[in-house]
């Protein structure tokens, strides 16, 4: 039984210069994408009651009240489910966010990056630090207790200083839970092409990263990039347990299966309900996921729980990984987990895993 979901948005005012991700400026077919959303949900969900229930983008916040409870409306959920949306600072209101929780919404995360106005401008951000204070105030008003910020380090001109900064102001504002990514420049974004001057190298991001881990003590480390409250919704995914995906370019998980969506616009409206790509995974590969996403989360991986998931015996199999990397991977009650300086080289720790 699939218990999670996660719906894209895909539509965004004008795109940031560092972003890669399915989004488009052509809010004029909104209303035709929101009616192949619904008929995508309406013949692929099966009707489960949610635990979680993402809305992500793209801006969400793009989407009217009554276009968000339309969608509210196709699933089933009840008083326990975590129901999240992404929210861009810049158009939000008191009145808005006093709605979106009136109508079930209990979750929302806030696109920050950072409160330095000038390094904003240059990513192509459309909100200012003041717009960021303001949006955390109507949410704590209209009674959000669940209030994300994502953050990227590793901007153009950025110091480690600012980077403290901006999570310190975090923190002041008492916002429950704090996201961070490393800028990468993918490509398909602005910065792919027109390179920005003044990038803050490896290093100085791995120094940022190590910085944020101390600046944010009192929040608990239950991710790599993520700190405070932990989000179910990201949780499910760290687990490696099912999801729905719906929506442009959204992924799933369903029995051993993890199917793609159409990334174009006009192809996913044409045939909504019709998936993209659907990968069968081998018992290895499923395991192979497993010990990846297990190794993001800061408790690591249950051995115990792998060894009778998948008929392995785990520190057997993989005994010579774990001699290489002793020095990143530390023993827990439950298995293994990332070190600090484990996280920094992940990627190629995890590596070793994929056969």
């Amino acid at each position: 039984m699939v218990k999670n979901a996660y719906v894209h948005i895909p539509f965004c005012k004008s795109k940031c210069k560092y972003c890669s991700f399915v989004s488009y400026p052509k809010l004029e077919i909104k209303e035709q994408y929101l009616n192949a959303l619904k008929q995508e949900i309406e013949h692929n969900y099966k009707g489960e009651t949610l635990d979680t229930l993402y809305f992500g983008g793209g801006t969400p916040s793009l989407l009217k009240v009554d276009e968000f409870k339309k969608l509210l409306s196709l699933f089933n959920f009840n008083e326990q489910t975590e129901i999240t949306a992404e929210l861009n600072p810049e158009t939000l209101t008191q009145e808005y966010l006093n709605d979106l929780k009136a109508i079930g919404i209990n979750r929302v995360s806030l696109g920050c990056q950072t409160f330095d106005d000038n390094i904003l401008k240059l990513i192509g951000r459309r909100h200012t630090s003041i717009q960021v204070d303001s949006a955390v105030k109507f949410a704590q008003n209209a009674g959000f207790d669940n209030i994300s910020l994502d953050f990227i380090y590793g901007l153009p001109n950025q110091t480690i200083d600012m980077f403290a900064n901006d999570l310190k102001h975090a923190t002041f504002l008492g916002v429950q839970h704090i996201s961070l990514y490393g800028l990468k420049i993918d490509e398909g974004c602005y910065f792919y092409s027109n390179m920005p001057e003044n990038l803050p190298n490896e290093d100085a991001q791995a120094d940022m990263y190590l910085k944020a881990i101390e600046v944010l003590k009192d929040y608990e480390h239950y991710e790599i990039s993520n700190f405070g409250k932990p989000s179910r919704h990201n949780l499910n995914y760290w687990n490696n347990n099912n999801y729905y995906g719906f929506g442009a370019a959204a992924h799933g998980y369903i029995g051993n299966i993890r199917y793609s969506n159409p990334e174009n616009l006009d192809d996913y409206i044409k045939n909504p309900a019709k998936h993209l790509t659907e990968n069968i995974l081998t018992k290895q590969e499923q395991l192979e996921e497993e010990i990846f996403l297990g190794f993001r989360k800061m408790k690591g991986l249950d051995i115990q729980q792998i060894n009778e998931k998948f008929d392995i015996d785990f520190e057997k199999k993989y005994a010579n990984i774990i001699e290489k990397y002793q020095e990143f991977i530390r023993k827990t009650q439950n298995g293994y987990a990332l070190n600090t300086n484990g996280i920094l080289i992940s990627n190629t720790i995890l590596s070793e895993f994929i056969q």
